[in-house]
């Protein structure tokens, strides 16, 4: 489960598709070539208004070239003021929803790549289709005009589809047939989602503390409360009521977690990452796997720590990943609790057996399972998105164009509003090396039935 741990100071701009944070999992429960024909109508939905200035005779006076080169460089001035700075957690104007339906079909994406490229979607629709069988998941529709009778039948029918070997221009054209598609709104109203990537790290790791194994994972307490929802209520008093639950800060310079360690890890930094995305699978002495998974949290809101590294020098922001921040950490254990405390919120998990799983409590599958925020989105049902993501080439990481079915299983801390969406990169290093690359725009669109 996706909280920006780290990335560059401005995503690229989708419209340029070049190469482009790790995010807080901490929340309740394919190698792509580039698009195939131009957008006109995305080109011009993403053109950053220029300040246009024709070159001028050079046959000019000196105080007349002086007088040029400044106009040149307060209009300059003006441009850089103009360029806004997205925020990509704007939320929903009262009573609106995150999608609206394409009318006109030359907006709908081009899909073929994405057709060609099938791996485990199936499987993905099947565990959508599973959280989508249990009685709880049916309090969450209608979604606007979208039932949950719809969204069961939308994933049975993309189902069937793959099952009877409708693949590339065959696939889409059925797809356009049978489906509308409804684009995300965005941060901006015009469908700019930022996309970051999130993964499941693997720790080496012991379930009894020792001289080398000396930093716990902990349980959920008993006085932690949850709704049926799994929103958490605060801490349970004497009385019956409840209060807000210990910060970050307060629960690890106190004795109040003693006797709740489900796991021991060699690193405290290792220890945060855990915490923020939400899982991770831990290497034994006996070299045997066990997954720790997300159970929940003490109901604050999540911190980052990046930009407090940068502001005091320990990481230049040109620089910033994960991967930097774990070096950092990895040569000075003794300054991880002042950054990592400053984030109020913490995450307790529990042994469970499989697969990585996440809010719907389904196992998530690399880059078929997005997080959104669940309260702006429709649980469980199919999308789309188009955004540069990381693929290896060559020995190295690099963001490419990139389009796909992705199906929307997962949520997280700092994953909130229509602007943020988090991509699921997989198990082990090298995903967490991809899911650091990512921090891009692009955007999403979801399918359903057409009625």
């Amino acid at each position: 489960m996706p909280v920006v741990l780290q990335g560059p100071a401005r995503p690229q701009p989708a419209a340029r598709r070049f190469p482009s944070l790790a995010v807080d999992r901490s929340a309740p429960w394919a190698h792509n070539r580039p698009i195939v024909r131009p957008w006109p109508h995305r080109e011009r939905r993403i053109r950053r208004k220029g300040c246009p200035m024709k070159r001028r005779d050079t046959h000019r006076q000196g105080w007349k070239v002086a007088l040029v080169l400044a106009m040149v460089a307060a209009a300059l001035a003006g441009c850089q003021k103009a360029e806004e700075v997205k925020d990509y957690a704007r939320p929903l104007p009262p009573g609106e929803l995150a999608l609206r339906k394409i009318t006109d079909p030359d907006q709908i994406p081009e899909m073929t790549i994405a057709c060609m490229e099938l791996d485990r979607l199936r499987e993905a629709i099947d565990n959508s289709l599973s959280y989508l069988s249990k009685p709880s998941s049916q309090q969450f529709f209608p979604y606007g005009q979208i039932t949950h009778a719809d969204a069961v039948a939308s994933l049975e029918t993309m189902g069937t589809l793959l099952d009877q070997g409708f693949i590339g221009r065959r696939l889409e054209s059925r797809i356009r047939e049978l489906f509308d598609v409804y684009m995300s709104v965005g941060c901006d109203d015009a469908g700019t989602v930022l996309f970051t990537g999130y993964y499941t790290p693997i720790f080496d790791g012991s379930m009894k503390e020792t001289g080398r194994f000396r930093y716990p994972l902990y349980k959920k307490p008993d006085d932690l409360v949850k709704n049926d929802l799994g929103e958490i209520l605060g801490q349970v008093q004497p009385d019956g009521t409840y209060r807000p639950y210990p910060t970050r800060s307060e629960l690890e310079n106190s004795t109040a977690l003693k006797g709740l360690e489900l796991v021991w890890l060699a690193d405290p930094f290792e220890v945060y990452i855990a915490h923020v995305q939400g899982s991770a699978k831990i290497r034994l002495p006996d070299g045997k796997l066990v997954t720790v998974a997300y159970d929940a949290n003490n109901g604050h809101e999540y911190r980052s720590i990046a930009k407090k590294l940068v502001e005091d020098g320990k990481i230049p922001a040109d620089r910033l990943s994960l991967q930097a921040m774990i070096n950092y950490f990895r040569t000075r254990p003794h300054e991880v609790p002042r950054y990592t405390q400053a984030n109020p919120r913490f995450v307790f998990f529990r042994i469970e057996e499989g697969d990585p799983r996440g809010s719907l409590n389904e196992p998530v599958i690399a880059y078929r399972t997005i997080a959104t925020d669940k309260d702006v989105y429709p649980r469980a049902c199919l999308a789309f998105l188009d955004a540069p993501l990381p693929r290896r080439i060559a020995g190295h990481v690099a963001n490419r164009p990139y389009t796909g079915f992705v199906l929307d299983q997962d949520t997280g801390g700092a994953i909130r509003a229509p602007g943020r969406c988090d991509v699921y990169m997989g198990v082990g290093d090298e995903a967490g090396e991809m899911a650091g690359t990512v921090y891009t725009e692009g955007w999403l669109y979801y399918l359903f039935l057409k009625k």
